[in-house]
């Protein structure tokens, strides 16, 4: 079961999915600290995962809320966005928004970032979900695939209509078609669950783009 949680400042989309005996992923908590808490205690889930997609943080603001709250999370990123968790967080946070004149945002919502528990790379599975790295919004961009559930939360790659910006430190244009370029060989019926807007699907997205499906 998917659930999706709407963080207000800049309409992220933290998606929480359920696990076998009481334990969830979480996905990208953006914010809205007690939004969040409130649907996992809604779900009477637990996380046993929390999953970045990449570590901008507009999909980050409430980890150290449910670190502390959910000690025993594990907190998961990709080595090339480690080091935006941690001591040396705020700054890098702060050159990222700078480029987009959305310092004052971070600054608003800062807390201290706990460190990251495990470093994903491709393939790593966590549940019934395998990593995808795809690199293109920034260095280390992941997704979480099921193939058998034909489920996709694909984070800022890809969206409904539209792509992940390349404008931020560390996008590159040329990446990211190539990591759009390997969704679009998915099963047309892969569920897109991605880092804001609406959910889609492969097909729906390989049609917007005049491609095979």
């Amino acid at each position: 079961m998917v659930n999706q949680v709407i963080i207000r400042e800049l309409q992220t989309n933290c998606w929480i999915t359920t696990l076998a005996g009481g334990d969830c992923i979480v996905i990208d908590p953006g914010g809205d600290d007690e939004a969040i808490l409130d649907r996992l205690n809604k779900l009477s889930v637990t996380p046993r995962y929390i999953v970045l997609t990449h570590a901008h943080f507009d999909h980050i603001a409430a980890l150290p809320f449910l670190a502390s709250a959910f000690p025993n999370a594990t907190i998961a990123i990709h080595p090339s966005e480690a080091a935006k968790l941690g001591e040396h967080a705020l700054e890098n946070h702060r050159r990222d928004f700078n480029a987009v004149g959305f310092s004052s945002y971070v600054e608003k919502l800062w807390k201290p970032m706990p460190e990251a528990s495990i470093l994903l790379k491709e393939g790593d599975v966590l549940g019934p979900f395998r990593v995808l790295h795809l690199p293109g919004h920034s260095p280390g961009s992941i997704a979480l695939y099921s193939e058998e559930e034909k489920i996709l939360f694909s984070g800022d790659t890809l969206f409904r209509a539209g792509v992940g910006r390349t404008d931020l430190p560390g996008g590159d244009e040329q990446l990211l078609f190539q990591s759009l370029q390997r969704l679009f060989t998915m099963d047309g019926d892969t569920a897109v669950y991605p880092g804001h807007g609406q959910t889609t699907t492969i097909r729906r997205e390989a049609i917007n783009r005049n491609l095979p499906h």
